[in-house]
């Protein structure tokens, strides 16, 4: 009967058979009860990990459950559970009293128990429920417990969430300190992992290991120095670290230092990991982190595989940030050189301008006397050396111009305008040019309901720049000047069929002083494409054969003033 009893169990199945049960509370197999044979029956043939007690509480499980058992097996079968798990009996032992006393069912799910297994104590994580077992009498004989190992899980899960949350604290971080300081904030999310930590970086002299963010340890603690000297004694193995590129371990920490935060834990961590941070590029700034590793956890391969994603996670976030510092010190400096650059068009502007107002006064003067002495030819070339003057003068005012919208210091000065007829006006100065060159020109500007609110300088030179840029690339065809209201704005639109710009130019339409190949001085005889650009206060604009583009728009005087960069339609 024994043998058909534990017949098909495995291993505890062979083991059970072997047990002299009579000299055990629960006697000899032949007197076991038909309620405990049964329940026998249901775990050794079950893989779920599971266990019955008998009416003194005897361990009785089957293979599934040896993973639990851990170091106790085979020790533990047929011994008072009490025994066994003496070390959690304070939590469990209510659980199997409410079972076998009261009749009542339990239930857990992930409940922390450190247990001592093999030889030392250990955090786990098991969702089990107790159910009491009937006996013959109508009584409860036992408990049959059904249980599902956590720990891997919960560990993983929330060592995950400290390598997210690492991820997403330091993303905006500025410095490498900065960086330091929010991973030390991170590092406090994990108490069960991390007891405390410290973050050591190679100080700018390159001499010595500089604090740079600490958890969990006051200030002046021995074990933090806000600096260590590289090459003298160390308080932790940080050059090994940093030469081996591999994890260095530090064990009895109870006797190196007194009062060592515990983090989530009631006891002091027995072992530290330096952990190495490595530079980042020739000019990188390594260093280290320290960490009181869990007392309840072997630093095996698992704990050292997140020690590593760990430190991997905090050199990134360094590295990001000294990447930014240094992208920003270039953006510093182009911008002083761009305010150099600046200062000296501005500087160079107001100088060209002084000789060339001396010089013009008097060929003004030659030019309204008249002088029948001078004679004719000669007044031509005076003629010709005051018109092109007069041009110098306009260029180095609009250098000086660009100088002042690149400085800022641009100021607009806005009047109601008739927008209509001085448009056209401006528009009439290249009907000339245009029908000499064989093109077909056409002045479209349509009456607005009311004055327009604009500075007329700046609109004069939208106006001249772009038709200028569409005389000067159109070869044939023709040229036509919009003007009409349109949704309480006037807008202003030039149409040609100029060369235009390839597809791969489009791109770089609102780069300054941008050329496209194939366009290089004045009316290129190769088309490029059905697009061309050209430049204007507001920025670049492209245009299309045959469509429409939108240079500004302004707002009618009652409704205020508003402009901004072209828009295309």
């Amino acid at each position: 009967m024994p043998d058909a009893l534990f017949s098909g169990g495995g291993e505890l199945g062979e083991l059970m058979a072997q047990v002299d049960w009579g000299r055990t509370s629960l006697g000899s197999v032949e007197h076991w009860p038909q309620s405990l044979r049964t329940c026998v029956r249901i775990i050794l043939t079950s893989r779920q990990p599971m266990f019955v007690w008998g009416d003194q509480l005897i361990n009785l499980y089957n293979d599934a459950y040896k993973s639990i058992v851990g170091g106790k097996h085979p020790r533990a079968l047929g011994q008072p559970a009490k025994e066994v798990w003496q070390e959690i009996w304070d939590q469990v032992g209510p659980r199997a009293e409410s079972a076998m006393r009261a009749n009542e069912g339990t239930y857990d799910e992930s409940l922390l128990l450190i247990m001592e297994r093999y030889g030392y104590r250990e955090e786990t994580y098991y969702t089990f429920s107790y159910s009491p077992v009937p006996n013959d009498h109508g009584g409860t004989g036992g408990i049959i417990c059904a249980n599902a190992d956590n720990t891997q899980r919960i560990i993983g899960e929330r060592q995950v969430a400290l390598l997210r949350e690492l991820a997403s604290r330091t993303a905006d971080a500025r410095t490498w300190r900065e960086a330091c300081r929010l991973s030390a904030l991170s590092l406090m999310e994990n108490p069960r992992d991390i007891c405390f930590a410290l973050i050591y970086m190679l100080d700018d002299a390159r001499e010595a290991m500089e604090l740079a963010g600490v958890v969990r340890l006051p200030s002046g603690h021995k074990c933090a120095p806000q600096t260590i000297e590289l090459g003298g004694k160390q308080v932790w193995p940080i050059e090994q670290a940093m030469r081996s590129h591999e994890i260095q371990l530090v064990h009895e920490l109870g006797d190196l230092f007194s009062g060592l935060p515990s983090g989530a834990w009631d006891e002091s961590p027995r072992t530290a990991a330096v952990v190495p941070l490595p530079a980042s590029g020739a000019m990188g700034r390594p260093g280290v982190v320290v960490v009181g590793l869990n007392p309840y956890r072997l630093p095996d391969d698992s704990y050292s595989g997140f020690l590593k994603l760990m430190g991997g996670q905090v050199s990134a976030s360094i590295a990001n940030a000294k990447a930014y510092e240094q992208e920003r010190r270039r953006a510093e400096a182009l911008a002083e050189l761009d305010r150099a650059k600046t200062i000296f068009f501005s500087n160079i502007s107001h100088e060209f301008r002084t000789p060339l107002t001396l010089m013009l006064g008097p060929l003004e003067d030659i030019l309204n006397d008249r002088d029948p002495a001078i004679p004719a030819g000669q007044l031509q070339q005076i003629e010709t050396v005051h018109r092109n003057g007069l041009r110098l003068l306009r260029l180095v005012n609009t250098l000086l111009d660009f100088s002042r919208i690149e400085a800022g210091r641009i100021k607009a000065l806005y009047r109601p305008v008739e927008l209509c007829g001085r448009t056209a006006e401006l528009g009439s100065v290249f009907r000339s040019a245009m029908e000499r060159a064989g093109l077909k020109y056409k002045i479209d500007c349509k009456p607005l309901p009311e004055p327009v609110y604009i500075d007329l300088d700046m609109w004069e030179k939208i106006v001249l720049n772009l038709l200028s840029n569409a005389f000067k690339f159109t070869l044939e065809g023709s040229v036509e000047m919009t003007l009409r209201a349109v949704d309480g704005y006037a807008e202003l639109a030039v149409r040609d069929t100029g060369i235009g710009i390839p597809e791969a130019g489009l791109p770089r339409i609102f780069e300054r002083f941008h050329r496209i190949e194939g366009a290089v001085g004045g009316r290129t005889r190769e088309p490029v494409s059905g697009w061309r650009w050209s430049m204007n206060w507001y920025g670049y604009t492209a245009e299309r054969w045959g469509r429409r583009v939108c240079l500004a728009r302004a707002r009618p005087l009652r409704r205020g003033f508003r402009s901004g960069r072209p828009i295309c339609r």
